[in-house]
């Protein structure tokens, strides 16, 4: 089964800096900031949780879940400037999962495609719908064969949407290893794809 990146990755305009602090300053008083600052980041939170979880009902209690620490945590956080809020919500999303997997919640088993997660608009054929899950079967599958730190990393990067020193700051790294990681990740999974369509 071939896909293209572009079907796999969460493209998403960034907030600029300044308006996105001024949203997190807001939020904390006004749903309406609030609301623009979820619907911004919804999607991104969204594909990373489910890359990494793929049942649709965890996904969304994860998410669900996500936003509320956000709510409730909106007093505490402290801005460190560019990127410092989008590592903070991914993560409280990252801890989320941590937390699935810990209480044993999550399996290696496959997710039945009535089960996973629709990624792309819900006016789709049924046909188009069918195919769009096998894909994520198969991209979540082949993710799924890199160690733990690849697999957040690159869940992180490519259905995240977090840059480099997002994803370094989120996971306490260098951003040198975040970078080592993606490339080696990134090349694991080219050449799983290959043996697979060989």
């Amino acid at each position: 089964m071939g896909f293209s990146g572009r079907e796999a990755v969460i493209v998403q305009s960034r907030l600029d800096p300044e308006q996105e602090w001024v949203l997190v300053k807001k939020a904390r008083r006004d749903s309406m900031a609030f609301q623009e600052l979820y619907s911004h980041y919804f999607p991104r939170v969204y594909a990373y949780v489910s890359y990494r979880v793929g049942r649709v009902q965890d996904v969304e209690d994860l998410v669900s879940d996500t936003f509320l620490k956000v709510v409730e945590g909106l007093d505490k956080f402290r801005w460190r400037g560019e990127g410092s809020f989008a590592a903070w919500l991914f993560r409280i999303a990252h801890n989320r999962v941590s937390d699935y997997y810990r209480r044993g919640r999550g399996s290696e088993e496959a997710v039945p495609l009535e089960e996973l997660p629709e990624l792309e608009a819900s006016n789709l054929l049924p046909a188009d719908a069918v195919l769009q899950k096998e894909k994520f079967a198969y991209l979540r599958g082949l993710i799924g064969t890199l160690s733990p730190r690849r697999q957040e990393i690159i869940t992180l990067k490519f259905f995240g949407g977090l840059r480099n020193r997002e994803i370094a700051a989120l996971l306490e790294l260098d951003e040198r290893t975040v970078a080592s990681h993606l490339c080696r990740g990134v090349k694991d999974l080219h050449r799983k794809y290959v043996d697979e369509c060989v």
